[in-house]
Formats: C-alpha cells, structure tokens, sequence
C-alpha cells in the first residue's frame, strides 16, 4: 500500500484530535484526583473536541468504506443488482449530506456571535464540525460514486482507493 492509501488529511486530523483529547481528560483525571486544580474549561473542551474528532473521523470512515451498513439483504445480491443498489444508496447519501452541509452552515451563521460558557470561542466553532466534515465525506462519496461507475461494481476498500 503506497503512503496515500494510509494516510489522509481527515485521518490525521482525527488522530491529533483523538491525542488533544486524551491530553485533556488526563488534565481533568490528575486535577480532580488533588494534585492540582483542573481549570474549569477542561470539560467543555474534552467535548467540543471529541464532537470534532467524531465528525472528521467520518470522512477517513467513508474513505476507507468501512462505515457500518446492513448486509442482511445485500449478501443475497450479485453483479449488476449490487452495483446498483450501492449505487443508488451513495447517490442518496451524498444528497442528504449535501443537505445537511446547507443546514450545519446556517447554524454556523446562526450561532456566530453565542459565547461558549467557559471557552474563549463561539459556539459556531463547535457546530462548523459538521460543515467541515460534511465537505470531506461528499469529497470521498463522490470518487467512491465515480469509480463505482467506471468500473461497474462496487467500490471495496483497496482497489482504485478514493484519494
């Protein structure tokens, strides 16, 4: 596997979030155990991070193509039949991403100037998770749509990867 089928920008990210994450819960653990007092915003920033960290995690998810997904009835179907209900499935998808995209900007915009009850930022800051991850996850739905309909089946994780 060459290098850019390890790694990616939405797999990285999620990873330096995952460490700044354990970074402050461990803020939280030593501060709560008396060794020092844990400044007051640990917890609300262990949460913003990890909603972030989720988000983006999804994009490297949809690149991978190692999302959950029922199989009950898609084990039973071959060829033609499979392509195109994955097909069809990921069309779907990405139009109801793109919808959400729309909706999480407007809350971006709606929530611009709310202050965050004990961080220096605004709450757009935590609901722009979802636009940004949103932009990545219609990126890797769309090569993955593309590839499915130049090689007429569906995409696995390992051949012609989504870049």
């Amino acid at each position: 596997m060459d290098r850019q089928r390890r790694y990616s920008v939405e797999g990285c990210a999620a990873t330096v979030l995952f460490l700044g994450l354990i970074t402050v819960v461990l803020l939280q653990v030593f501060g709560r155990s008396g060794l020092f007092s844990a400044p007051v915003w640990t917890e609300e920033l262990a949460r913003w991070i990890w909603v972030w960290m989720a988000f983006i995690a999804t994009g490297e998810a949809e690149r991978r193509n190692v999302q959950l997904r029922m199989g009950v009835f898609v084990e039973f179907l071959l060829g033609r039949s499979r392509f195109v209900l994955f097909t069809l499935i990921d069309l779907l998808y990405l139009a109801i991403t793109c919808h959400l995209l729309w909706i999480g900007y407007k809350t971006v915009m709606r929530t611009w100037n709310n202050e965050a009850v004990t961080l220096p930022f605004s709450d757009a800051v935590l609901y722009a998770s979802y636009p940004v991850a949103a932009v990545f996850i219609i990126w890797r739905v769309a090569v993955r749509i593309r590839w499915q309909l130049v090689n007429r089946r569906p995409f696995e994780f390992g051949e012609g990867e989504a870049r």
